[in-house]
């Protein structure tokens, strides 16, 4: 606008016609000044800072990569066989690749650093981890790169003793482990809990809070879709549900078999039902952490969560008091805990009598946390990274 200005000044007259010459030769050579400063200050970064790449070599990169990072892929396509990404943050420059093409020794190692993501839920998954432990192994030997930080799914039941080895304080090689679900050895020094997030494997979206989802009123109080497993706590949710007809009030769909891949339908389904329900009802399955707590709050959906241990090797409760989901529970998760599925009918009686108002307040404070907990998650892994490989100041 201030250059159409000067140039209509030409045609008519204008008093201020000098003095907004000289201004414009002052803002361009402040313009300039600010062009250099920003240059040097990119040059001195690339001095200090730190590259790494990330392989995203399991649906838990995704995860990390375009939730937790808000980074984008190219191609946008999520059938394809090699996407990647990059953006600066803190000192450090990070791209990402992923997909199938994505292959030990065939593809180029641009970062001195490396973040490998990977699956170890069971046997076949944890083979073909070690596949690329040992490739970057190599790597380190010959000195292609100095370090590696692994981002692991864990095993539900917390049986992460395959990956001890490699870890630097066992004689390894890998500096840093970041690994979901409430894993006994976490120690915030070079073991950290990662967040299970999404199911990234079924596609599921980044959501962009909307106005209408934070304020419209929701058809339904609750809603539970999934599987019910014999003599599981999710066999008494259903009884109490159906006890009660609290089951009209909500969208229950439940089945007797897991199900991994999703139809469209049933997507389209399953993400209407956390739009339209006040409350997700969130049972333990094989670990009480689960996709359904961070989709319900992708949607504005409170998660009930039934707070119990599940068996296996996770958090010791005697140990760690805050157990089950240490991570969410630190970061003030502002969700309603439930010991026994008895609770319920109380829930969703307190649920009937708040008003929509009280309700858009609750979702706005859910959404917003939630978004400071990726932003957190973000900032404390930069922080880590950084903090284990760049040179300190202390001389």
């Amino acid at each position: 606008g201030f250059l159409d200005h000067v140039a209509l000044g030409n045609e008519e007259w204008n008093p201020w016609e000098g003095d907004e010459k000289n201004e414009l030769v002052a803002s361009q050579q402040r313009y300039e000044a600010n062009l250099k400063m920003i240059k040097n200050a990119r040059a001195h970064l690339e001095q200090t800072s730190l590259r790494i790449q990330i392989w995203g070599k399991a649906a838990i990169g995704l995860y990390l990569w375009q939730h937790i990072f808000g980074g984008h892929l190219e191609p946008a396509d999520v059938t394809a066989q090699w996407r990647e990404g990059s953006q600066k943050a803190g000192k450090t420059y990070f791209s990402f690749i992923t997909g199938p093409s994505v292959v030990p020794g065939y593809f180029s190692v641009e970062a001195e650093n490396v973040v490998l993501v990977l699956n170890g839920r069971e046997k076949a998954k944890i083979t073909y981890a070690t596949q690329w432990l040992h490739y970057a192994q190599t790597l380190i030997q010959t000195h292609k790169i100095q370090h590696v930080v692994v981002v692991l799914l864990g095993n539900e039941q917390c049986n992460n003793d395959w990956i001890q080895p490699y870890l630097k304080r066992n004689g390894g090689f890998v500096n840093l482990l970041f690994v979901t679900y409430d894993y006994a050895l976490v120690n915030e020094e070079d073991i950290f809990q990662w967040p299970l997030g999404v199911a990234t494997y079924r596609n599921f979206p980044a959501v962009e809070p909307s106005w209408s989802m934070l304020r419209d009123p929701r058809s339904y109080l609750c809603n539970f879709l999934g599987t019910v497993y014999k003599n599981s706590s999710r066999e008494t949710l259903m009884e109490i549900l159906k006890q009660d007809g609290l089951d009209r009030l909500c969208w229950i769909a439940a089945r007797e078999q897991w199900q991994p891949q999703e139809t469209n339908e049933s997507f389209k389904n399953y993400q209407d039902a956390l739009l339209q329900s006040d409350l997700t009802l969130c049972p333990v399955g094989i670990n009480t952490e689960c996709y359904r707590i961070y989709e319900a709050c992708s949607y504005g959906s409170l998660p009930v969560v039934e707070d119990v241990m599940t068996s296996g090797d996770c958090g010791n409760s005697s140990v760690y008091h805050s157990a089950p989901l240490q991570l969410l529970k630190t970061m003030g998760a502002p969700f309603i805990f439930i010991k026994n599925w008895k609770e319920l009918p109380a829930v969703l009686e307190k649920e009937k009598k708040m008003s929509l108002q009280e309700k858009i307040q609750r979702r706005k404070k859910l959404i917003e946390w939630y978004q400071n907990f990726k932003a957190w998650m973000r900032q404390k892994f930069i922080n880590t990274l950084e903090n284990s490989f760049l040179p300190s100041d202390k001389g």
